[in-house]
């Protein structure tokens, strides 16, 4: 059976597709979370709704959502700063209004560089906004949620807060475990943090060599993040230890071959970014097994 199929078959029949939290999940080190990156991005063209209903059905605990700015100032689901790669038009998100962003067609460009997983409805997918998204999802799902370029963007994170208060997702203790947020700006998160503390930050951090964490940038962290996204190619065993030690959440991006996968929750992580959450809800299931 042509392995396109195959996920068609898991996405109608699968019971995964009910990835929502329950009642009194808390993000903790004893809870292992699948985030799915960008959605279902090794089967659907990454931030559409396709892709993050897909994302769900294949046991995704959180969908990611990378957010961009519009030049009216909407929220939109985009991980670059520039339309080019996964529309048919080129420019900055914040060159269009978000209209004018939603006339765009944002999935032709998966089908012509994925052909085994293409879709002629993909071509009619558009660029959604993060109140289209809450707006298709409410509260079924969870939420991990990346403020990118927000120095770009002022005004970023009090109208990501706006939403998630409109949308009831955020409000108590129990209700913030469904919205993680993570970026690569500690300004952004500390901005955050000042205004709702107890909503779970990540500190995002990218190494250009082996990772390390000092006993500083522990300190530092501690004062408003709950964890560290670290990209996984550049961490260890022993750098996952002394994280956990210290009482950060580990969820490196992004774990896509299986061995990794595997490697990697040995090591102890907390949770992990893929395209592929079926192969790691997978592994998840057999390491739990073993136990």
């Amino acid at each position: 059976m042509p392995i396109k199929f195959v996920i068609i078959f898991i996405l109608l029949f699968s019971i995964a597709g009910c990835s929502s939290l329950k009642e009194d999940f808390t993000v903790s080190p004893d809870s292992f979370i699948v985030i799915g990156h960008r959605g279902a991005s090794a089967y659907a063209p990454e931030h559409t709704i396709a892709s993050y209903e897909m994302a769900a059905q294949l046991g995704a605990d959180y969908i990611e959502i990378d957010l961009q700015m519009t030049k009216d100032g909407k929220l939109a689901a985009m991980h670059d700063q520039t339309v080019d790669r996964t529309t048919d038009r080129s420019g900055a998100v914040q060159s269009f209004t978000l209209e004018e962003l939603q006339q765009l067609d944002a999935g032709s460009w998966f089908n012509r560089e994925h052909p085994g997983y293409a879709d002629p409805a993909y071509s009619r997918l558009k660029v959604p906004s993060l109140e289209d998204i809450f707006q298709h999802f409410g509260s079924s799902v969870n939420y991990y949620i990346e403020t990118k370029s927000p120095d770009l963007y002022p005004g970023m994170e009090a109208e990501l807060l706006r939403l998630l208060h409109e949308y009831g997702l955020i409000g108590s203790k129990k209700d913030n475990a469904r919205v993680i947020i993570q970026s690569f700006s500690s300004k952004s998160l500390e901005r955050i943090h000042r205004e709702e503390s107890d909503i779970p930050l990540i500190q995002l951090i990218s190494y250009k060599e082996k990772a390390e964490l000092t006993d500083h940038e522990i300190k530092k962290l501690q004062k408003y993040a709950a964890g560290i996204g670290p990209n996984y190619n550049m961490i260890d065993e022993e750098y996952v230890k002394k994280a956990r030690e210290n009482g950060l959440l580990v969820h490196p991006y992004t774990i896509n071959k299986q061995n990794e996968m595997e490697e990697g929750v040995a090591w102890g992580i907390t949770g992990a970014f893929t395209d592929f959450s079926d192969t790691l809800t997978e592994v998840i299931s057999n390491h739990d097994q073993k136990e």
